[in-house]
Protein backbone atom coordinates (compact mmCIF):
# COMPACT_ATOMS: atom_id res chain seq x y z
CA UNK A 1 0.00 0.00 0.00
CA UNK A 2 1.14 3.69 -0.88
CA UNK A 3 1.29 5.84 2.53
CA UNK A 4 -1.46 7.43 0.89
CA UNK A 5 -3.89 4.45 1.54
CA UNK A 6 -2.14 3.73 5.00
CA UNK A 7 -2.90 7.43 5.75
CA UNK A 8 -7.02 6.78 4.62
CA UNK A 9 -7.11 3.07 6.25
CA UNK A 10 -6.20 4.81 9.37
CA UNK A 11 -8.55 7.47 9.10
CA UNK A 12 -11.52 4.84 8.28
CA UNK A 13 -9.94 2.88 11.79
CA UNK A 14 -10.65 6.45 13.29
CA UNK A 15 -14.08 7.32 11.98
CA UNK A 16 -15.17 3.95 13.11
CA UNK A 17 -14.66 4.27 16.41
CA UNK A 18 -16.71 7.16 16.24
CA UNK A 19 -19.93 5.38 15.55
CA UNK A 20 -22.80 5.57 18.54
CA UNK A 21 -22.93 2.45 19.50
CA UNK A 22 -18.88 2.02 19.41
CA UNK A 23 -18.72 5.04 21.40
CA UNK A 24 -20.95 3.81 24.35
CA UNK A 25 -18.98 0.36 24.16
CA UNK A 26 -15.61 2.53 24.81
CA UNK A 27 -16.88 4.50 27.43
CA UNK A 28 -18.33 1.77 29.26
CA UNK A 29 -14.97 -0.18 28.69
CA UNK A 30 -12.61 2.83 30.27
CA UNK A 31 -14.81 3.65 32.68
CA UNK A 32 -16.84 0.81 34.11
CA UNK A 33 -14.79 -2.46 33.05
CA UNK A 34 -13.03 -3.26 36.05
CA UNK A 35 -12.47 -7.24 35.53
CA UNK A 36 -10.87 -8.71 38.71
CA UNK A 37 -10.16 -12.43 37.09
CA UNK A 38 -10.34 -14.69 33.97
CA UNK A 39 -14.13 -15.56 35.21
CA UNK A 40 -14.72 -12.13 35.20
CA UNK A 41 -14.62 -12.16 31.43
CA UNK A 42 -15.63 -15.37 31.26
CA UNK A 43 -18.85 -14.48 32.75
CA UNK A 44 -19.69 -11.51 30.07
CA UNK A 45 -19.92 -14.04 27.10
CA UNK A 46 -22.44 -16.09 29.59
CA UNK A 47 -24.59 -13.25 30.68
CA UNK A 48 -25.52 -12.17 26.83
CA UNK A 49 -25.90 -8.57 28.06
CA UNK A 50 -24.40 -5.15 27.06
CA UNK A 51 -21.52 -5.58 29.09
CA UNK A 52 -20.94 -8.19 26.87
CA UNK A 53 -21.66 -6.62 23.67
CA UNK A 54 -19.74 -3.61 24.95
CA UNK A 55 -16.46 -6.30 25.41
CA UNK A 56 -17.10 -8.22 21.93
CA UNK A 57 -17.33 -4.71 20.32
CA UNK A 58 -14.42 -2.90 21.40
CA UNK A 59 -11.94 -5.99 22.14
CA UNK A 60 -12.79 -7.14 18.22
CA UNK A 61 -12.37 -4.00 17.12
CA UNK A 62 -8.69 -3.77 18.04
CA UNK A 63 -8.18 -7.19 17.23
CA UNK A 64 -9.58 -6.81 13.66
CA UNK A 65 -7.51 -4.01 13.62
CA UNK A 66 -4.37 -5.85 14.98
CA UNK A 67 -4.98 -8.18 12.10
CA UNK A 68 -4.93 -5.94 9.01
CA UNK A 69 -1.29 -4.78 10.43
CA UNK A 70 0.05 -7.50 11.03
CA UNK A 71 -1.29 -9.02 7.67
CA UNK A 72 0.34 -5.96 5.59
CA UNK A 73 -3.14 -4.23 5.33
CA UNK A 74 -1.58 -0.85 6.90
CA UNK A 75 1.86 0.41 7.89
CA UNK A 76 2.90 -0.78 10.86
CA UNK A 77 5.14 2.08 12.42
CA UNK A 78 2.22 4.29 10.97
CA UNK A 79 0.10 2.65 12.82
CA UNK A 80 1.43 2.37 16.17
CA UNK A 81 2.27 6.02 16.00
CA UNK A 82 -1.31 6.94 15.29
CA UNK A 83 -3.10 4.69 17.77
CA UNK A 84 -2.67 4.22 21.74
CA UNK A 85 -6.05 2.93 22.74
CA UNK A 86 -5.22 -0.48 22.07
CA UNK A 87 -2.43 -0.60 24.16
CA UNK A 88 -5.18 0.45 27.05
CA UNK A 89 -7.62 -2.08 25.51
CA UNK A 90 -5.11 -4.94 26.38
CA UNK A 91 -3.94 -3.79 29.37
CA UNK A 92 -6.78 -4.12 31.29
CA UNK A 93 -7.26 -7.80 30.05
CA UNK A 94 -3.56 -8.75 29.39
CA UNK A 95 -3.12 -10.77 32.89
CA UNK A 96 -6.19 -12.28 32.66
CA UNK A 97 -5.85 -13.54 28.73
CA UNK A 98 -4.49 -17.12 29.31
CA UNK A 99 -7.41 -17.93 31.85
CA UNK A 100 -9.89 -16.67 29.22
CA UNK A 101 -8.44 -18.52 26.22
CA UNK A 102 -7.97 -21.78 28.64
CA UNK A 103 -11.93 -21.34 29.94
CA UNK A 104 -12.86 -21.05 25.84
CA UNK A 105 -10.43 -23.61 24.38
CA UNK A 106 -9.73 -20.73 22.17
CA UNK A 107 -5.52 -19.96 22.11
CA UNK A 108 -5.93 -17.38 19.65
CA UNK A 109 -8.33 -15.33 21.29
CA UNK A 110 -7.46 -11.91 20.94
CA UNK A 111 -3.86 -12.87 19.65
CA UNK A 112 -3.23 -10.61 16.96
CA UNK A 113 -4.25 -7.45 19.83
CA UNK A 114 -1.83 -8.99 22.15
CA UNK A 115 0.90 -9.31 19.33
CA UNK A 116 0.15 -5.94 17.73
CA UNK A 117 0.34 -4.44 21.42
CA UNK A 118 3.95 -6.36 22.40
CA UNK A 119 5.14 -4.90 18.82
CA UNK A 120 5.07 -1.05 20.00
CA UNK A 121 8.04 0.41 21.13
CA UNK A 122 8.60 0.58 24.94
CA UNK A 123 5.59 -2.11 25.22
CA UNK A 124 6.22 -2.47 29.25
CA UNK A 125 6.59 1.44 30.42
CA UNK A 126 3.65 2.20 27.95
CA UNK A 127 1.46 -1.05 29.49
CA UNK A 128 2.38 0.02 33.26
CA UNK A 129 1.08 3.72 32.13
CA UNK A 130 -2.37 2.40 30.39
CA UNK A 131 -2.84 0.25 34.17
CA UNK A 132 -2.22 3.41 35.92
CA UNK A 133 -5.01 5.26 33.38
CA UNK A 134 -7.21 2.90 33.66
CA UNK A 135 -7.45 2.49 37.33
CA UNK A 136 -8.45 6.16 37.65
CA UNK A 137 -10.87 6.55 34.64
CA UNK A 138 -12.29 2.92 36.47
CA UNK A 139 -12.56 5.09 39.36
CA UNK A 140 -13.90 8.52 38.00
CA UNK A 141 -16.23 5.94 36.13
CA UNK A 142 -17.71 4.74 39.20
CA UNK A 143 -17.92 8.38 40.89
CA UNK A 144 -19.36 9.53 37.75
CA UNK A 145 -22.29 6.60 38.03
CA UNK A 146 -22.42 7.16 41.50
CA UNK A 147 -23.17 10.75 40.88
CA UNK A 148 -25.73 10.39 38.26
CA UNK A 149 -27.61 7.75 39.69
CA UNK A 150 -28.01 10.29 43.25
CA UNK A 151 -29.07 12.84 40.84
CA UNK A 152 -32.05 10.48 39.39
CA UNK A 153 -32.57 9.64 42.71
CA UNK A 154 -33.33 12.96 43.82
CA UNK A 155 -35.83 13.65 41.35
Amino acid sequence: MSKQEDVLAILKLYELRRDEQMRAARQWYFSKFAPGSAMDIVMLYRAGERASANFRMVTSYWDTAASLVLNGGIDQKMFLDANTEHVFVYAKIAEFLPGVREAFREADFLLNLEEIVRATPNFEVRMEGRKRLSAIWTQTGDQTSETEEGIKAKR
